[in-house]
């Protein structure tokens, strides 16, 4: 049977990269979180259709995440993923391009805004990681997931304030997701304790916001209990041109529970 999740491969580095491509026209990349079994398919599935109908859209699974190749011995951090995406970037042959970056994808493209900013035309973050907070008691459930459907239930609750969004199926797809050979041993080694370290270590270019010259949109959920709705407001303080929208009755997947005006909120700012 084959799994929507695979799609496309390419040489990124020292290994292949699964991702998915639709779409022409201006590139746009996004960057999904970082909870168990995930992959660029389980985060975007329901907004790259839309945003596809505008621009070519990119969604790449992050090494340790989804079906890209996991490489014994690779040190799972900030560098390897930003550079990931530069020989991504560099693999298709895209001099620049447009952002959304999910959670901790959202430290990434701020990462990718800070190191290589004439390869980042436009970001939206969403509620995104970056910046230094005390870790959450949602972020450390998620982080440290042991894998059982009774497990990912807890966390999709967690995940969403729309509990109906929550299903059973849904649970038992990201729970099989999880199980995969080597998804959980990569998934388990990435944030280790204490896990604040990995919540700073992803705000390491903090203090360099000040330098960005793109323009950044900045959607949170008002509900978030993974991420706090205060990181936005501490990104508009450190980013020049930034707007905020933030979705009330909305947990941390904006872009599942609120799949429709996020994906139109997204078209208007990228034009």
């Amino acid at each position: 049977m084959s799994k929507p999740e695979i799609s496309k491969s390419i040489q990124t580095g020292s290994f292949k990269t699964n991702y998915h491509d639709s779409g022409e026209g201006y590139p746009l990349i996004l960057v999904h979180g970082s909870g168990p079994g995930v992959s660029a398919w389980a985060n975007w599935r329901l907004v790259m259709p839309e945003l596809a109908k505008k621009r070519r859209v990119l969604a790449l699974d992050y090494v340790g995440f989804g079906y890209t190749e996991k490489p014994a011995g690779v040190k799972y951090g900030m560098e390897v993923w930003v550079q990931q995406t530069v020989d991504f970037m560099d693999a298709l042959g895209i001099k620049q391009a447009d952002f959304v970056g999910n959670s901790f994808g959202g430290a990434l493209a701020l990462g990718m805004a800070v190191l290589y900013p004439d390869r980042v035309r436009k970001v939206v973050l969403m509620g995104s990681m970056g910046v230094k907070f005390p870790i959450t008691d949602g972020l450390s459930k998620v982080w440290g997931y042991q894998p059982s459907f009774e497990n990912m239930r807890t966390l999709l609750n967690l995940f969403v304030d729309n509990k109906a969004v929550a299903t059973d199926e849904l649970a038992e797809i990201r729970y099989q997701a999880s199980i995969e050979p080597g998804f959980q041993e990569a998934f388990g080694s990435m944030f280790p304790q204490p896990m604040q370290n990995s919540v700073d270590a992803m705000a390491k270019y903090e203090d360099r916001f000040g330098e960005l010259k793109q323009e950044f949109l900045i959607v949170h959920g008002r509900e978030d209990q993974v991420i706090p709705l205060e990181n936005a407001y501490k990104l508009i303080k450190a980013i020049d041109k930034a707007d905020l929208h933030v979705f009330g009755h909305c947990g941390h997947w904006t872009q599942i529970e609120k799949a429709f005006e996020f994906a139109t909120l997204v078209n208007q700012f990228l034009g």
